[in-house]
């Protein structure tokens, strides 16, 4: 069964700095139709304009994901980490027991587009760490590339909680298949470009929510490379 999250649909919050597209409830959006999907509670789409961006300030018990798709953010954060997050890379926080972060456009002249992702944890109160790591077009060409994991296989972020993250950069006509294990349900979001997904077509910003599915297959079905984020994820009885 799958079931489509539109686009147009989605909650949106408009500041002078921040045009943000809600994929589930968050903030002042509230659907409780939409309240994630398993563990996965958050995707917003936020495009930040130049100056612009979030002050410091704090989270506790969240797994968060920054994909960043266009532009440049800069992060810091009470851990002492700060850098600037630019395509291609993906920065893993688990905020834990709590931490206090800001995040900016590191670019004077640019907005920056960006996916957050929030994750909840498998435990509360555990210590605050962060990750960063660059994944190439050449890995996520045409290929699933593992961002995220509990474990941390295959290069990927490691995450406290069961979650799979993938992003693919797929060319029209290309195509990958991800087979979903008995009891697992997968999400899959559109960041870019056009996409098949088990012959369902989406449109940039479209959702789709995948349960008792044998695979999930993704193919690019337009002019440009379609930028992809699959998550694979524990159904209802594991949870």
């Amino acid at each position: 069964m799958m079931t489509l999250r539109p686009s147009s649909e989605r909650g949106q919050a408009q500041l002078t700095w921040l045009d943000s597209r809600h994929s589930f409830s968050f903030g002042d959006y509230y659907d409780p139709r939409h309240m994630g999907v398993a563990n996965l509670r958050v995707i917003n789409d936020d495009r930040i304009a130049p100056g612009g961006g979030f002050p410091m300030h704090g989270h506790q018990d969240m797994e968060i994901v920054t994909y960043v798709l266009a532009g440049a953010l800069q992060h810091r954060d009470s851990m002492g980490n700060g850098s600037v997050i630019r395509p291609g890379e993906v920065q893993h926080m688990s905020a834990g027991r709590g931490v206090r972060h800001s995040e900016y456009n590191a670019d004077a002249a640019a907005p920056v587009h960006l996916l957050q992702i929030w994750l909840t944890p498998n435990r509360l109160g555990g210590e605050p760490d962060y990750h960063q790591r660059q994944f190439s077009v050449d890995e996520r060409r045409n290929r699933l590339a593992l961002l995220v994991s509990p474990d941390g296989r295959e290069g990927s972020l490691p995450t406290h909680q069961d979650a799979l993250l993938y992003a693919t950069l797929l060319c029209a006509g290309s195509s990958v298949t991800h087979p979903l294990i008995v009891g697992r349900e997968a999400y899959v979001h559109l960041a870019s470009g056009r996409a098949l997904v088990n012959a369902l077509e989406l449109e940039v910003g479209d959702g789709v929510h995948l349960v008792a599915e044998q695979a999930v297959r993704i193919s690019g079905s337009g002019p440009d490379a379609a930028q992809v984020l699959l998550f694979d994820l524990p159904g209802p009885q594991a949870l």
